[in-house]
């Protein structure tokens, strides 16, 4: 969930105040993260800018002061200057998993999907190997190390670079499906939907005057959602007695959505876009690393999604009963997406950066959306000539 939006930069060794406030005048992009000191109870707490810079020491990299904290709210990452370049890169970017969140396998899950990308030529932004490893543990918490890669959001209203996209996609695809995970769980009903469901209602997440609408229609949406095997739970691979080949599951990106591609303009090296953070990577059906692409009315939605279709076709077959998957999934990320605040509701940049959240009135507008969802998902799915 890393986009490529800065929030705060310290400069160590200075008031941090005041580095802030300088970098939010000259660049009018800031959002505020409390203190380390606000809220003893929460891990990230203690990551001070002192101890961001001491982790990486441990494994040989030192900052010269400069950090700038990214936008990242699952994890804390941090774009971190060099006082020497390794293997010349002088800026890098450190990410410290959130604990208790993936197990040390389901992370090397991770940077072995990233590794193969690059290895296949794929620009995809993977942890650099240091002291032999992907993976380190300092200061209570796993990091990474990645290299630094500019770029901007791509324009995804220019079909040329929608295919090159969907070209990129193709390519990523094929490398997930040579293998399954063995350790990262699937993107299904049961994940998304369910268990975030039931959630709520154990803790007692929603204000009393909402909790049988949204109750009311969650439900019904989930069981459109459970009418698709590949999105159920009891999907299973197909074996010879079948008659019609289930839809098939991969490797995917899992949140490939337009803050994670980072787009370099044709005129410059490197051109075309950079994949970045793998860190919700799962199993699933190949349309949902394209669905989040699409935007706008439903011919906006036709045209984008035929233009990433004739560059991931030029590639790669794509499965095109999988279009009837598209409201399936969107319904699935609503649901997850208000339990996934609720979570982390601990963690003080929350409340913060989300203050709508858990109000009647935030309530009541996902009851409106799950019912705009439950019609999509009755009507007939996208398709492309």
């Amino acid at each position: 969930m890393l986009a490529a939006l800065t929030l705060v930069m310290w400069s160590h060794g200075s008031n941090g105040k005041e580095a802030q406030s300088r970098y939010c005048a000259e660049t009018m992009v800031c959002m505020t993260i409390t203190s380390p000191a606000s809220d003893a109870s929460h891990p990230y707490t203690t990551l001070t800018p002192d101890r961001v810079l001491d982790a990486l020491a441990s494994i040989g990299l030192y900052g010269d002061g400069r950090l700038m904290a990214l936008n990242s709210y699952e994890n804390r990452v941090y774009q971190i200057h060099l006082e020497e370049p390794h293997h010349d890169q002088r800026v890098v970017v450190a990410k410290f998993y959130r604990p208790e969140r993936w197990s040390r396998a389901q992370i090397l899950e991770e940077h072995a999907l990233s590794a193969e990308l690059l290895a296949q030529d794929i620009p995809a932004v993977a942890p650099l190997v240091l002291n032999g490893a992907t993976l380190h543990e300092a200061e209570g918490f796993a990091f990474s190390v990645s290299p630094w890669r500019g770029g901007r959001m791509p324009e995804l209203d220019d079909f040329d670079v929608l295919e090159s996209v969907g070209r990129f996609l193709a390519r990523i695809h094929h490398v997930g499906a040579a293998r399954p995970f063995s350790s990262r769980p699937a993107l299904d009903a049961h994940s998304f939907g369910t268990e975030p469901r039931d959630w709520l209602q154990t803790h007692d997440s929603l204000p009393l005057e909402v909790q049988r609408a949204w109750h009311t229609a969650c439900d019904e949406a989930l069981q459109l959602v459970q009418a698709h095997p590949v999105l159920a739970g009891g999907y299973r691979d197909s074996t010879s007695e079948d008659r019609i080949e289930p839809i098939r599951r991969l490797r995917l990106h899992g949140d490939c959505h337009p803050g994670n591609i980072l787009w370099t303009p044709t005129d410059r090296p490197d051109s075309g876009p950079h994949f970045v953070d793998l860190d919700d990577a799962r199993s699933g059906p190949a349309v949902q690393d394209l669905w989040m692409l699409l935007s706008g009315e439903r011919q906006q939605q036709t045209q984008q999604l035929c233009a990433l279709l004739d560059g991931y076709e030029q590639l790669r077959p794509f499965d095109r009963r999988e279009l009837a998957l598209i409201e399936p999934l969107r319904t699935l990320r609503l649901i997850h997406y208000s339990a996934w605040l609720a979570r982390r509701w601990s963690d003080p940049i929350f409340p913060i950066n989300f203050p709508w959240f858990g109000t009647p009135d935030y309530w009541r507008g996902q009851v409106d959306m799950l019912h705009e969802q439950i019609e999509a998902m009755q009507a007939e799915p996208l398709v492309c000539g």
